[in-house]
């Protein structure tokens, strides 16, 4: 049965029926406060079925964090339009107030420069599709998910003249870390990334919703290791499998997976209609690939959620989607045929493995759901 659907559906339940309402910076929310979502993966890939999910946009998205990228044009380029409305506001944003700022313009005078220099958002989109170097300019959203993963700033010495600043600065690869502590002590308790970079919030768009992770690992039971054989159908495998040195030697020299690994997120602001979905299948989607990458399997996804809010307007698809019957979850199917990976290169980086992966490596089977619910984004 489909426990993840029903988790939802259970959340929007509560907001509607015990949520506090308030008027925040956009828009009158109903809320409450910490929450958590719990599946286990191998009740099958956590892509919610009440409505139909986005799923090119989740694999593009996550794979953009990964490169380290903060700029959306590769999201852009891969049809991914998720990150539009925020980095055109902060576009608009400064160009208002460079227009309101320099000399001393009626407000007419400001209306027009306004309409004559700011482009209308699609075709500021098109623009950073198009135009590299547009792209560079106006396409950043500063310091945000990818570049805190993947280098995060440490700031060396005790004080730091300006002038000199970037002379003391190194950058910390979170997941090239979090993946090497995975391979060589399994059973860390400081395996965890974090976005929240107090440092830089200021230079951020948008500061992380989500603000950290942290992966847990056990061992496999031999059991498990062999449902496993059994699952994947190992035609070579001995017919009968007696917890003997020989059938460990076995199982080993095979590359079995010895460990399950489970992963926990933090989120501190939650758009339950429309973020919360897509973060789900996301961390899902981040814990298969990081599991693949370590030769772990999939255990427990889980969601430690903070302020879960849904806005005034969401109100009525959500109302529509507590009422429809869950279907059974998809499975998720990974080719990995072409990635590079520490065997397959000289000068292995994570980078190089990262790159090879590809969007269309990611493939949902058996996936039925209920038709989409357009529900209004507040930037």
């Amino acid at each position: 049965m489909n426990q993840l659907d029903r988790q939802y559906q259970d959340l929007l339940f509560k907001l509607i029926a015990d949520g506090s309402v308030k008027e925040t910076r956009n828009g009158k929310t109903v809320s409450v406060f910490g929450q958590q979502i719990r599946h286990k993966m191998s009740d099958g890939f956590p892509l919610l079925t009440t409505k139909k999910m986005y799923w090119n946009g989740i694999v593009t998205e996550l794979l953009w964090f990964l490169r380290g990228d903060t700029n959306i044009k590769y999201l852009v380029d891969n049809g991914c339009h998720i990150w539009d409305g925020d980095v055109y506001q902060a576009y608009v944003k400064k160009h208002k107030h460079a227009i309101r700022t320099e000399g001393n313009r009626s407000e007419l005078a400001i209306q027009s420069l306004e309409k004559q220099l700011i482009y209308p958002q699609e075709e500021f989109i098109n623009k950073i599709k198009t135009d590299a170097e547009f792209a560079k300019t106006w396409g950043d959203l500063g310091p945000i998910y990818g570049k805190q993963w993947r280098s995060w700033r440490k700031w060396s010495g005790k004080e730091v003249m300006q002038d000199f600043y970037e002379t003391n600065i190194d950058e910390i690869d979170q997941i090239a870390n979090s993946i090497h502590l995975l391979k060589t002590d399994p059973d860390s308790r400081r395996n965890k990334v974090s976005a929240w970079n107090v440092g830089e919030l200021d230079q951020m768009t948008l500061p992380p919703c989500h603000t950290d992770f942290q992966f847990y690992t056990r061992e496999l039971s031999f059991n498990e290791r062999i449902k496993l054989i059994v699952n994947s159908l190992k035609s070579n495998a001995p017919l009968l499998m007696e917890e003997d040195e020989k059938t460990i030697e076995w199982l080993n020299n095979n590359n079995i997976p010895t460990r399950a690994i489970s992963l926990m997120w933090n989120q501190r602001s939650v758009d339950v209609p429309l973020g919360l979905p897509f973060n789900i299948a996301s961390y899902g989607l981040l814990l298969e690939i990081i599991a693949k990458m370590v030769n772990m399997v999939p255990d427990e996804l889980i969601g430690n959620l903070g302020d879960c809010h849904i806005y005034e307007n969401q109100l009525p698809g959500c109302r529509e989607q507590i009422t429809r019957e869950p279907f059974a979850l998809p499975k998720l199917s990974i080719n990995d045929t072409y990635w590079v990976t520490s065997d397959d290169a000289h000068e292995y980086t994570l980078d190089t493995e990262i790159l090879s992966m590809l969007i269309e490596d990611f493939k949902i089977e058996g996936y039925e759901s209920h038709p989409a619910i357009k529900f209004p984004l507040s930037n």
